[in-house]
């Protein structure tokens, strides 16, 4: 218990000290139950026998300092102090409560965002290694998990636990027996929880597990949709969706149904601890008139006692059950800290901000005014038996333009992902100007304009999938157009009736590849940035449409610095150089005559 404690601390964004606030409030609540509970038995005493109250030295003080004339008016003040110290605690019930839900609702929207500002700035090898639903699922799934299973359970429990014990204390001094008798009666239901703990962890992690893989079957049956419906596979999406909806099924029915046990064995614990002590106390002989009292006070507090016995039982199932989810959110967490303060840097170079929370102001960015220089770089993936790139040096100056050519596997996009700064080379630099980029990585990546083969495109506006990242009132307008006409997407805005309001639909389904291909150009063209890195960029156009953004592309020599993947050699016939790669290395560089037009240069 003490290691999921400290897991729950860990992953819990809110400061400790208000745990103990909460924990303080159901003490009180909890004194104040104690209080007026242990008023009933002898309000029943006395409504049975009001002589009594001169018999007793506490009631005869009180009701000589009143100077009460009349003991039923004694009896119905005492009975009054009673009903205002419920009205009171149940007062302060709910508005606790109510704080224990604003409380826990709320962490889950802070735990949500520091989980998306961990996997939006983890490495980039994280994500090789992680799907979308499986990040989807750990922002979505189980920050609700932890909210409602975890921290709500574990507030809930410690209310609970203060009202047992609290109760308790307070039966043991009406009858020490009884108590003695209730928690033996108690032992079976704690042998049948213990035996099914494991089961319940298992259960808890099926059903994460289930909830992921039903994400992600959703996610490759509609994401492909057009795939699905023309090879005709519905039935094989239905089919694995039906298998994790079962999964799931059994699994929840399996957890709930255990759930129920406490409720039951509890109700049937308690009716037969109060007929069987009524019965014994009555077969031993003993003054009826001292059961009235004994009764009342065990009656109400077993009302409590059983909701809040069977409550703090069910708990520890959930916690159980939960434990999974919250490994998991811990762990990630933990993972994506861990990377972030010690992440494997070039030799001999200290990163002040390698990952600075995404920011991506173009106002901060390293001067470059001369060249780039790639010295002898070296990445090997993680689990790699052998390199992905090995010994890559080049030459970059101001305004020229560069091509990667050679075949799939070579290395070119491992190259172009460790000049982007997604992947950190295990030795060699990459130096601007003479300083390397990995002493202020932001700096180096506000500098670059990446335009992939597959274009992102978000399901809203064109105006806002251009200027990507960019505020409604901070979009630069004449800026906007000037991109729009460099990308040639002039003459589709005009046909288009609502312009650059148009809606792309989800992933741009609305607009044809050769649409996408330009709106991720235009984006790139909009931030202005003075390198840009084309990935297949032109590969999905017409050769219309090709050649007008080759044009463009190619006035933007001398005045940006290009680097260019592909695959389509004549797109790079422009380049001031080529660099013919193989086996992550770079085997041949030079003109485009010297590397593409001798006949052995591809072979």
């Amino acid at each position: 218990m003490l290691g999921y404690l400290k897991k729950f601390f860990y992953v819990l964004p809110a400061p400790k000290k208000r745990l103990f606030l909460i924990v303080a409030l159901f003490i009180f609540v909890s004194t104040l139950e104690v209080f007026g509970i242990g008023l009933i038995g002898p309000f029943l005493s006395l409504t049975n026998n009001p002589e009594t109250i001169h018999t007793n030295a506490i009631t005869k003080f009180i009701y000589n300092t009143l100077n009460l004339q009349s003991e039923m008016v004694f009896v119905a003040l005492l009975g009054l102090l009673i009903s205002v110290v419920f009205i009171v605690k149940s007062w302060i019930t709910w508005h606790v409560k109510r704080y224990v839900f604003v409380f826990s609702f709320h962490q889950r929207g802070e735990l949500c965002k520091k989980l998306i500002d961990a996997y939006l700035n983890a490495p980039y090898t994280f994500h090789l290694s992680k799907s979308s639903s499986y990040i989807i699922q750990s922002i979505i799934d189980d920050t609700r998990s932890f909210s409602n299973s975890v921290l709500m359970t574990l507030l809930n429990s410690t209310a609970n636990l203060i009202v047992i014990v609290s109760l308790s204390i307070l039966l043991c001094a009406t009858n020490l027996l009884a108590v003695v008798v209730i928690l033996t009666l108690f032992l079976p239901l704690i042998f049948i929880l213990h035996n099914y703990r494991d089961r319940v962890k298992e259960w808890g992690k099926r059903l994460s597990k289930s909830n992921e893989a039903t994400i992600r079957t959703i996610n490759h049956g509609i994401g492909g949709i057009k795939e699905t419906k023309v090879i005709g596979c519905a039935s094989y999406f239905e089919d694995a969706l039906s298998q994790r909806v079962r999964e799931y099924e059994e699994s929840a029915s399996s957890l709930l149904s255990i759930k129920l046990i406490p409720r039951i064995v509890v109700e049937a614990m308690l009716v037969i601890v109060v007929v069987g002590f009524t019965s014994i106390y009555l077969l031993l002989g003993n003054d009826i008139d001292n059961l009235t009292g004994v009764l009342g006070i065990f009656a109400l507090a077993s009302i409590r006692l059983m909701p809040a016995i069977t409550n703090l039982v069910n708990s520890t199932q959930t916690l159980r059950s939960s434990s999974y989810a919250l490994n998991k959110v811990y762990n990630d967490i933990r993972e994506l800290e861990t990377k972030r303060n010690s992440e494997e840097m070039p030799a001999g170079y200290l990163v002040a901000t390698a990952n600075d929370n995404g920011n991506a102001s173009p106002s901060r960015t390293l001067s470059f005014q001369k060249e780039i220089c790639l010295d002898e770089l070296v990445y090997r993936y993680p689990a790699a038996e052998e390199n992905a790139l090995t010994g890559v040096s080049l030459t970059l100056a101001k305004g020229e333009s560069i091509a990667l050519i050679g075949k799939s596997g070579a290395g070119k996009t491992t190259l172009v992902d460790t000049i982007l700064g997604l992947l950190l080379p295990q030795s060699g630099d990459i130096r601007v100007d003479g300083i390397s980029i990995y002493r202020d990585l932001r700096a180096w990546q506000n500098l670059i304009g990446y335009i992939p083969q597959s274009i992102f495109l978000t399901e809203d506006t064109i105006e806002r999938n251009i200027a990507f990242g960019v505020n409604d009132e901070e979009i630069d307008a004449e800026r906007l157009d000037k991109a729009i006409h460099a990308a040639q997407l002039g003459e589709l805005m005009q046909d288009l009736p609502q312009g650059i309001k148009t809606q792309v639909g989800e992933r741009g389904v609305r607009l044809s590849g050769g649409q996408r291909q330009r709106i991720g150009i235009a984006r790139a063209l909009y931030h202005e940035r003075d390198i840009l890195v084309l990935d297949e960029a032109t590969s999905a156009l017409d050769n219309e449409t090709e050649h007008l953004v080759n044009q463009s592309i190619q006035a933007l020599s001398g005045e940006k610095t290009l680097i260019i993947i592909a695959h389509r050699l004549t797109t790079v016939e422009h380049c001031d150089r080529i660099y013919l790669m193989e086996k992550g290395r770079v085997v041949k560089s030079g003109s485009y005559a010297e590397v593409v037009l001798e006949p052995e240069a591809l072979q």
